[in-house]
């Protein structure tokens, strides 16, 4: 349940058009709910404006499952993030509809048609191999109701290429740079625009990359004033970050 649904909810009471006892049911769940090995937080959508995440790593196949089945049935659009190849189809099987993006291993579950918000990402990758996170932060920003611009490829070593797209990215309301290697794009992007930047180290590089490390302390380091930045291959932190910011605006 969101805070539009919760609105509709309680003018269907106040006109007589819904029972008390009924909404009572409805209200029953909030603000969690307690599965025993899981508490699904079923109020984070009207505190945030955004559901609970699945992420589906060090839960069992059938924990995530049941955990899915129950955020679907209160009717908020579902993500789970990280997911396998071999847990999608189990999903698929029982959740008819269920939107698989092997790319950028997230399964989507939604009802309805999602509501646009205002505001647009530019989404930017330094290289093609940090495309994992991107598309992400990709399917996160756009289960949100953001549109998303993507421009990928555009690093350093070829500057020209992010540049000759200038004009587009001025346009966006916030960016979302993702980049491993030396990480090195987001300073770039943050000293070049005026807009909130995002930035995303990856564990894509060579040995002295550690992993993302390095990325992750050049961006930390950057001399770009404002520049925020988020985990390690962290595409949904980002897309979180940008809901958090672009829906606050006044």
């Amino acid at each position: 349940m969101n805070r539009k649904s919760l609105e509709t909810l309680l003018k269907e009471i106040q006109e007589g058009k819904r029972p008390i006892e009924e909404a009572i049911e409805r209200l029953r769940h909030l603000p969690y709910e307690s599965l025993g090995f899981a508490r699904l937080d079923h109020h984070r959508s009207i505190r945030q404006g955004m559901p609970e995440v699945v992420f589906c790593p060090g839960k069992t196949d059938a924990q995530v499952l049941a955990i899915l089945q129950k955020i679907d049935a209160s009717e908020v659009p579902v993500l789970a993030t990280r997911v396998t190849p071999a847990l999608a189809r189990k999903i698929r099987k029982k959740f008819r509809g269920a939107d698989y993006h092997p790319l950028a291993r997230t399964l989507v579950l939604k009802r309805k048609r999602i509501e646009r918000r205002p505001g647009e990402i530019a989404l930017l990758t330094a290289g093609t191999a940090d495309l994992p996170v991107a598309e992400e932060a990709r399917v996160t920003a756009e289960l949100l109701g953001y549109r998303v611009l993507p421009f990928y490829d555009v690093g350093v070593a070829g500057v020209h290429r992010l540049l000759d797209q200038r004009e587009k990215i001025e346009k966006s309301d916030l960016i979302i740079v993702i980049a491993g290697m030396d990480g090195a794009l987001a300073s770039v992007v943050g000293g070049l625009f005026g807009q909130p930047v995002v930035a995303v180290p990856t564990s894509i590089g060579y040995g002295t990359s550690f992993g993302g490390i390095a990325p992750l302390l050049t961006m930390l380091n950057s001399c770009a004033a404002g520049l925020a930045v988020v985990n390690i291959d962290n595409g949904f932190g980002a897309a979180a970050l940008a809901h958090r910011i672009l829906s606050n605006r006044k």
